[in-house]
């Protein structure tokens, strides 16, 4: 029997995980690995993307698993709705957030795993989304959950399960365009992240308004005196899980959209340093005492097509520019 969960002891209450803390420490110990190699290859990773793996991604993990949420998810069913949503919600963005892709070797195993076939189903948008609404679903509305508070084992798959399936459609939304279809352009991305906002809300709804308890039998045979009832006890849950779920869109759909502003800004600095270096002469430049000697400078108009100097107009620059910048103009018009 444990004691009644107080605001105080939910900040004291910690357990052990051996599961959950050897997984913190070898992600931990692969993204240190990963860093590590960047700053050899003398680039630089910033330190809000390793801030945002190491606290918001590790961090969550370790809370979910470890803190009172752990302690009493056998004991009340809202802590373990509020432990499988971190898990399945705010870790993935907070790992995602950190871009481990980009350690990656560019010719290394990791990266062909991440780009192989399969994995690339899985990722595909609409059909991640899918699977994370399938995947919590089955969870409360099979015998998973149940067993899971009776097997540990059964529990830390289930913990898995839910860190794996919340990252299939995260991480591609945000590791670029390399896990995703090439139609998969950012503002695309955006839309599907509010449709995924939409679907991750559908699991807390079904919860808090279920004439069926979940995991009924095990709760009834663990009674406790104090806290709610068992049907108050599932609309908490339920209803936590359709806040945090509709909590944790709005900083993924903030990020989606400065990625895209990003992106966005270093295209338009790559197109004005192409048109300045188009624009700029290349020949040789002309002798200082030139003018002076008697030899003549080119006019521009010595320059122009026939058809220009028949005319008597000169042609916008972009209508005989062969190079990227010049071919876009002409598009645009």
């Amino acid at each position: 029997m444990l004691p009644e969960l107080t605001v105080s002891r939910g900040f004291t209450s910690w357990t052990l995980d051996p599961a959950a803390l050897v997984a913190v420490v070898v992600l931990a110990g692969l993204y240190a690995y990963g860093v590590a190699g960047r700053v050899r290859s003398g680039q630089r990773l910033p330190v809000v993307r390793a801030a945002s793996f190491v606290v918001l991604g590790l961090g969550t993990i370790v809370v979910a698993t470890m803190s009172s949420l752990a302690v009493y998810d056998r004991v009340l069913f809202w802590p373990a709705a509020v432990q499988n949503i971190l898990l399945d919600l705010l870790a993935p963005l907070g790992l995602a957030l950190g871009d481990p892709l980009a350690l990656a070797a560019p010719d290394g195993r990791l990266r062909r795993a991440m780009t192989s076939r399969p994995v690339r189903l899985l990722t595909f948008p609409l059909v991640s989304s899918l699977f994370v609404l399938i995947s919590e679903l089955a969870i409360y509305f099979t015998p998973y959950f149940p067993t899971a508070l009776h097997n540990d084992l059964v529990r830390q798959l289930m913990h898995a399960q839910l860190l794996v399936t919340g990252s299939l459609f995260v991480l591609p939304m945000l590791t670029g365009q390399e896990l995703l279809p090439r139609w998969c352009t950012h503002p695309i991305r955006a839309a599907l992240v509010f449709v995924d906002g939409l679907f991750d809300s559908i699991p807390g709804i079904v919860v808090m308004t279920s004439g069926t308890l979940v995991a009924g039998p095990w709760y009834r045979a663990h009674p406790r005196g104090w806290g709610p009832t068992l049907q108050f006890d599932q609309m908490l849950g339920g209803g936590l899980m359709l806040t945090l779920a509709e909590i944790v869109a709005l900083p993924f759909l903030i990020a989606v959209f400065f990625q895209w502003w990003h992106t966005e800004r270093d295209r338009t600095a790559e197109l004005d340093a192409r048109l300045d270096a188009e624009l700029t002469p290349v020949g040789p430049a002309a002798p200082v005492g030139a003018a002076t000697t008697g030899t003549r400078v080119p006019a521009a108009s010595d320059a122009a097509p026939a058809d220009t100097a028949d005319s008597g107009l000169v042609r916008p620059w972009w209508e005989t520019d062969d190079g990227e910048v010049g071919q876009r103009m002409r598009r645009s018009r």
